[in-house]
């Protein structure tokens, strides 16, 4: 696959959400054709953003950095932006650089839309709850805090249930702890790699289900992970 392909769709409750579907790779070369498509979507007026990697096999720093310069403003906007469907290569970038504090991702589309969804169910429950607080007055109301700079845990797919999800070998999650305590820094990829071995155990799992299992145990992010590897 050569270059980039880009196309635009609308999803969500009155077509509020745009989906940008990127295909080939995204570099110095190609970043300027995602680019004019985000730019025509914010000055449209539309906030609530997903970028479909599904098909993107590579993303350079000229790439991410579309996403990270862009987010601050979005969310001061009131929306936001969202990465799904990342295949693993690029995954592991994206939790090298420890993006996932900063951008939201989703393993579909789905999850996305829904995270959307229940944020704004909870805005306009916050916002009703409020008004209708006794004895506030407007300075005094409540209201939902949020930081458009704030920083974001990495795949927020672990307050979502995941479909199809097969019950995971025996002691599998112990020997992903193992793997943990003795290689903190190793990423999904490289645990998935050690887990095939045979002091390990000999798992062969997939990427998807080791990333899976790591979210369950709450070590789906390398800080995560390193707290776990001193508390142990």
């Amino acid at each position: 696959m050569e270059g980039i392909q880009v196309s635009v769709e609308k999803t969500g409750f009155n077509n509020s959400i745009a989906v940008i579907k990127v295909g080939g790779y995204i570099d110095t070369t190609t970043s300027a054709e995602l680019e004019h498509s985000l730019d025509a979507l914010l000055k449209a007026g539309t906030y609530n953003i997903i970028i479909d990697l599904g098909n993107v096999d590579y993303i350079s720093s000229a790439g991410w950095g579309i996403f990270i310069s862009e987010i601050k403003g979005i969310r001061e906007k009131g929306g936001d932006l969202k990465l799904v469907r990342m295949i693993p290569d690029v995954y592991e970038v994206f939790e090298l650089l420890e993006f996932h504090y900063i951008l939201k991702a989703f393993d579909t589309i789905e999850e996305a839309v829904a995270d959307f969804d229940r944020g704004a169910v909870s805005g306009v429950f916050n916002k009703s709850a409020a008004a209708a607080a006794p004895g506030k007055s407007d300075g005094q109301r409540e209201r939902p805090g949020f930081s458009p700079g704030g920083r974001h845990e990495a795949v927020a797919t672990e307050t979502m249930p995941i479909p199809e999800v097969k019950p995971a070998p025996p002691n599998l999650d112990e020997k992903i702890r193992q793997v943990v305590r003795e290689n903190p820094e190793a990423g999904t990829l490289k645990i998935k790699q050690m887990l095939n071995t045979a002091r390990y155990g000999g798992f062969k799992v997939s990427w998807w289900d080791v990333r899976r299992r790591l979210k369950d145990l709450g070590l789906d992010s390398k800080s995560k992970r390193l707290e776990y590897f001193r508390s142990a």
